[in-house]
């Protein structure tokens, strides 16, 4: 695969709500990116597990969306930039009543200190 659009399928469903590797662990997340070929749900660099950019470069699908409310803006690894992409299949962010950082039930009350913000 060459061409960024190789790296996006638009009717590919995402693969939940929350990142599927902290779910599976019982962690929690910062914000949510969504991998543009595949759908997987993972956290995203300030999380504390950074796992959509370990999907990103273990499974080599470069292309994310955020699957926050109201963000749109897609980011290429490969080349380490912005780029726009398509609309893709909804949902396109995890619900407007999960909290940020998130879900509520797991996120520990020093969660900024932990993420060193």
């Amino acid at each position: 695969m060459d061409n960024v659009e190789d790296y996006i399928r638009p009717g590919v469903p995402p693969s939940g709500s929350g990142c599927v590797e902290c779910d599976e662990t019982g962690s929690w997340w910062l914000h949510l990116r969504r991998c543009a070929l595949c759908g997987h749900i993972g956290c995203c660099d300030d999380s504390l597990n950074k796992h959509a950019t370990a999907h990103a470069h273990s499974s080599g699908h470069r292309v994310i969306r955020s699957y926050e409310p109201e963000e749109t803006w897609f980011w290429d690894y490969g080349t380490n930039t912005f780029l726009d992409g398509p609309e893709l299949a909804p949902p396109l962010s995890h619900p407007r009543s999960q909290t940020v950082p998130g879900p509520q039930n797991r996120v520990p009350t020093n969660w900024q200190r932990l993420l060193g913000s």
